[in-house]
């Protein structure tokens, strides 16, 4: 059956008995990353509550999209415990009760809640539109076909191309794929969308397009967000908080009229003072 809202959950099954409503969606406890000796996430501690749009910004190098990865798995921690729902998912109980590194099916399970959009499309160049947004549900959310397609169909009116549904990713323009790669990951209904540099790879004439649908999603849904974006004006419109890194470290926090109005730190008034 249609739902008004094509994010709404059906049915919403808990992680855990240990993971509550109070529980921050995601929190970094102490949160090491290095490569070698290069550090490049240093004792990190931040977290996002149920509901928050929170954007990273600051230079490259800064670890920004490092977090991104982690949380989707595609790199391990150096250090410290990543939590989501008040379950870890860098780790996993051991026998006597104690953090072990998670298994990759303790973390595929913890990454279902877990949506990302990446710089590149990644679709599939062999299945359609249709095809590319209803293959996860069905495959690793089990869902009935019709179910999952008329999903698809209700996202793909939420960013407007209801029109392509049977076309291919080598007729659609890059600000289109980019698009149909924001309803894929919607498709699976996650409890928080990752947002990486969505707009680098696209011509500048398609960014304004897709900025619009993310920020039409943004005020339009409770979906949580966690953004890593250079686009200033964008950060500014959706997010409750921003978070200035540098080196690996939250330099500076705070509501976005705070962080573009008024910057404490002077790291945060040359960074800005670059790229607006």
């Amino acid at each position: 059956m249609a739902t008004d809202d094509p994010l709404q959950k059906t049915s919403p099954e808990p992680l855990a008995p240990t993971a509550t409503d109070s529980a921050p969606l995601v929190r970094f406890d102490q949160v090491v990353k290095r490569y070698g000796a290069h550090v490049v996430l240093d004792h990190l501690d931040f977290a996002v509550e149920r509901g928050q749009h929170v954007t990273l910004i600051g230079p490259s190098g800064s670890g920004k999209t490092t977090i991104l990865r982690l949380l989707m798995t595609l790199e391990r921690v150096s250090g410290g415990t990543i939590y989501v729902d008040g379950q870890p998912l860098s780790h996993m109980p051991g026998p006597d009760g104690s953090l072990k590194p998670a298994s990759e099916k303790h973390q595929r399970e913890i990454r279902k809640r877990i949506g990302m959009v990446f710089q590149q499309f990644n679709l599939f160049p062999n299945m359609n539109v249709l095809q590319n947004i209803t293959e996860a549900p069905v495959n690793v959310l089990g869902l009935e076909r019709a179910e999952a397609e008329e999903r698809a169909r209700d996202l793909l009116r939420l960013v407007g191309l209801e029109e392509k549904i049977t076309a291919h990713p080598t007729q659609l323009s890059g600000g289109q794929q980019q698009r149909v790669a924001i309803a894929r990951a919607l498709a699976m209904r996650p409890d928080i969308l990752l947002l990486d540099e969505v707009t680098s790879a696209l011509d500048p004439e398609l960014v304004a397009g897709v900025l619009d649908v993310l920020r039409d999603i943004a005020h339009s849904t409770d979906i949580t967000l966690l953004c890593v974006t250079h686009e200033m004006n964008f950060a500014r419109d959706i997010s409750d908080r921003v978070m200035m890194f540098d080196s690996g470290k939250v330099i500076e926090s705070g509501p976005p009229e705070k962080i573009f109005g008024e910057p404490e730190h002077e790291r945060t008034r040359a960074f800005l003072s670059a790229v607006l």
